[in-house]
């Protein structure tokens, strides 16, 4: 009988090469190896999951854009509910309202950097819709022919260089009323003799005045400030006696605390309160209000009285600055009668372009 041994496993030195050095097999199974795009794929890590992190990183950008579009549509739309911000920052807001439409491009660039394409398409429509539904029917010219008075105001700024130039731009606009604002005491009597001759009737007193080819009756200043920055008059036109009041209210500012209109809103709370006393059924307000219609800081006035661009005129009528217009801060506002167009007259040496409007002087309608 042959006998036959087996090898002592302890009698094999530790280490060899057989006993550590993987085949290849296990090593095919056991080292990660790079994914295409470099990222080491291990038996932890199912290949495709980098990809996943990164769809889902892109769909967070995605869905933040898309969150920005609703609320500018949101804060477009219903801009008037929204609460009241410190320091008077939804009037600055609602001042600037028309220029919200710049963001859409912003938020659609934003998606489609992201390849976000439906937030994109969210970006476009939604804001924009929102934007039309309050501004569409603004763009819109909504002039007609006909009128039995024509209307003017213009802040001539007391520093005007030139206001010879002013008063014959004015002239050429044919208005049967026409008010002036940021009066000086300097300017003042040189207005007055340049418009004699086509105006026979005025009154100006502090920084307002009023000039009219139709007879002025219980003209006075209104107190709204310290000095005098408005005053009433009635004119006698056709079909009954229209009050007319000339205002310059206080300017705005944006500082350290916000939208600086706190004077402005006091003034116009007094004006709005001699407007509610008048007892003359067809009023005019006429004069640099230093505030958009859209701000609600203005609705003591708006709430009761009608602009005349946004009802008879041709796009947003913007006002100042005279050479980039930005915003309409000086305004025609009726009660009792109607607009039947109303624009902006070509640029003076002030840094406010004129306004001017073409009102129906119907009968006084009845209480």
């Amino acid at each position: 009988m042959t006998a036959t041994t087996r090898p002592d496993p302890a009698a094999a030195p530790r280490g060899t090469a057989a006993e550590t050095i993987p085949s290849s097999a296990t090593a095919a199974q056991t080292l990660p190896s790079p994914a295409e795009d470099g990222t080491a794929v291990g038996p932890d890590r199912a290949p495709g999951a980098s990809d996943a992190g990164s769809r889902r990183w892109w769909r967070r950008r995605g869905a933040a854009v898309t969150v920005c579009s609703v609320l500018l549509a949101v804060g477009v739309a219903g801009h008037g509910l929204l609460p009241r911000l410190p320091g008077r920052l939804s009037s600055l807001a609602e001042t600037l309202l028309p220029w919200s439409a710049l963001v859409v491009p912003v938020l659609v660039a934003a998606a489609l950097l992201r390849r976000a394409q439906v937030a994109a398409a969210m970006a476009l429509v939604v804001p924009a819709a929102a934007w039309l539904a309050v501004f569409g029917g603004v763009l819109a010219d909504k002039t007609s022919p006909g009128g039995d008075l024509t209307l003017v105001s213009h802040n001539v700024n007391q520093a005007n260089p030139d206001p010879d130039g002013t008063v014959r731009s004015l002239l050429a606009a044919g208005a049967d009323v026409l008010a002036l604002e940021e009066l000086s005491p300097a300017t003042a009597p040189a207005y007055e003799r340049a418009l004699a001759e086509t105006y026979p009737y005025h009154f100006y007193q502090g920084t307002v005045g009023l000039w009219s080819v139709h007879p002025l009756s219980n003209a006075r200043a209104v107190p709204i400030m310290p000095w005098t920055r408005a005053m009433r008059a009635t004119v006698d036109a056709p079909g009954g006696p229209l009050a007319i009041y000339v205002a310059h209210l206080p300017s705005v500012r944006v500082g350290p605390r916000g939208f600086t209109a706190g004077a402005r809103d006091e003034a116009l709370g007094l004006l709005a309160a001699e407007v509610r006393a008048e007892p003359v059924r067809r009023v005019v307000v006429l004069g640099d209000l230093n505030g958009s219609t859209d701000d609600r800081g203005l609705r003591p006035l708006t709430d009761r009285l009608v602009s005349a661009q946004a009802s008879a005129g041709a796009g947003f009528g913007f006002t100042w600055p005279a050479r980039l217009p930005a915003v309409r801060i000086d305004q025609i506002l009726l009660g009792g009668v109607r607009a039947a167009s109303a624009w902006t007259l070509p640029a003076t040496a002030s840094d406010h372009l004129p306004v001017a409007a073409r009102i129906h002087l119907s009968p006084d309608p009845a209480p």
